[in-house]
């Protein structure tokens, strides 16, 4: 089938940042065919973004979809209050069910935030079905999507800890299942959590068995200065040093957070062409601190964009993610021109490709590419007037402009209506689960 979408502001993202307004594209099966301005080619089915943007779908590069159960549980606690007092408790008694219905609002959320990709951290496993759950809801639901499988082996909450061989066994299942699978949409990787809840040995072996089968590593890595201490006091070095020691550094290596990092570790990630993963809104919402994106970009460090998990940010919204990244850097450098809304939109697609390990294949509108991408209204009183599409979809669009998604040639929401499945029910499903779970685990007390 071919698919035109035209009349929109057609906001490629190549390398010249070039705009069709107004434009098509021109979509068969699940390929970008042509891209231009002027008349569209014919087609089975058109779609008028008259008074909208249209761009590549953006990337979620880090979050943890199981955590769309535990919003607001724990507001006001920084990283590791927050994990023992709300999500070691509540991740105890996790079900695959409840894991599926979890994901499934969760993907959807990111669906309806414009984002047609979506890495999920997925480290949680009291019940070992629950990566094939997850898979299985990002299956039915059309969403581009990266299990970066989690693990822990040593300082974490026991009934969440496993040896290497359990984390090896196990991933290597769930890759045998799931690796290629929906069309290509669906790929596994190994995710180790942290430095301190990671031994040196189980490290190396994780490692090379993802790029074993062609993967990559996904860590949280600097995410707060007391890790940072942590791992001087017990390794003698910070942890980029500490995964260059142990051969972890490549281009296939995506670091989340990245915020407490020298000079001598931006270098190292630029050597390597390692991507950070920048999580602004998380940051904050923790306290975390800032990362020192504009000296990342300034080395040519491949940097992607993401909400972070619900419980550290309470929603998964993209739009909320670019617009944070740029005020963080004005704030931080005091410099009003430091991040442009371009340089969001780049993190949020081309940055979000590089994490995904998709580059030339999803992040631009251009023929050969995956036909990934969101319509987005630009006639609302939020966003209207527009001088400029790429700072109004950075500064003033949200989730509620989103119009229509497209992943891999298939339209997953058309003029606001998810096309994939029964939201109404499926938030039903989800209420009656997680109020359960709270039941289970106590972790909402009197609240």
């Amino acid at each position: 089938m071919s698919l035109v979408i035209s009349g929109g502001a057609v906001v490629t993202m190549d390398d010249q940042a070039t705009v069709h307004n107004p434009g098509w594209v021109f979509i068969e099966d699940d390929r970008l065919r042509s891209v231009g301005s002027g008349d569209p080619p014919p087609a089975d089915d058109v779609i008028d973004a008259t008074g909208m943007a249209v761009m590549p779908g953006m990337v979620n590069g880090h979050t943890h979809l199981f955590q769309t159960f535990l919003r607001g549980l724990a507001d006001d606690k920084p990283l590791l209050e927050w994990l023992a007092d709300c999500i070691w408790p509540s991740a105890r008694h996790f079900t695959a069910a409840d894991a599926e219905a979890a994901a499934t609002i969760g993907l959807i959320e990111n669906l309806r935030s414009g984002a047609t990709s979506v890495i999920d951290h997925q480290y949680i496993h009291p019940d070992p079905d629950i990566d094939d759950a997850v898979c299985r809801a990002a299956e039915r639901l059309g969403v581009r999507f990266l299990l970066a499988r989690g693990w822990a082996d040593r300082n974490y909450d026991p009934p969440l800890m496993e040896s290497t061989e359990t984390i090896i066994e196990r991933t290597g299942a769930v890759v045998s299942r799931w690796q290629g699978a929906a069309s290509g949409r669906i790929r596994v990787e190994f995710a180790p959590l942290i430095p301190w809840g990671c031994s040196d040995q189980a490290m190396a072996a994780t490692v090379a068995a993802s790029r074993s089968f062609g993967a990559g590593t996904h860590i949280h890595c600097a995410e707060t200065s007391i890790e940072v201490e942590m791992n001087l006091e017990e390794r003698g070095t910070r942890h980029v040093h500490w995964l260059e020691d142990l051969g972890v550094l490549g281009p296939d290596t995506q670091l989340v957070h990245s915020v407490w990092l020298d000079d001598s570790e931006l270098d190292l990630i630029a050597a390597r062409d390692a991507v950070v993963v920048h999580c602004p809104t998380s940051n904050m919402y923790l306290a975390s601190g800032i990362a020192r994106i504009v000296d990342m970009r300034s080395r040519g460090i491949r940097v992607a964009l993401a909400s972070d998990g619900p419980g550290s940010n309470n929603r998964q919204d993209m739009f909320e993610a670019m617009k944070n990244s740029v005020l963080l850097q004005k704030v931080a450098t005091l410099d009003a021109m430091a991040l442009q809304p371009e340089d969001a939109l780049w993190m949020a697609t081309r940055g979000g490709a590089a994490a995904l390990g998709m580059e030339g294949e999803v992040g631009v509108l251009a023929p050969g590419y995956k036909a990934d991408l969101v319509t987005v209204r630009l006639d609302s009183p939020f966003v209207a007037p527009v001088h400029r599409v790429q700072s109004a979809l950075v500064f003033n669009a949200s989730p509620a402009d989103v119009s229509t998604v497209i992943v891999d040639g298939r339209i997953v929401i058309r003029e606001g209506r998810l096309q994939t499945a029964d939201e109404a029910f499926e938030l039903g499903q989800a209420r009656v689960r997680c109020e359960e779970l709270m039941k289970r685990s106590g972790v909402n007390g009197g609240r």
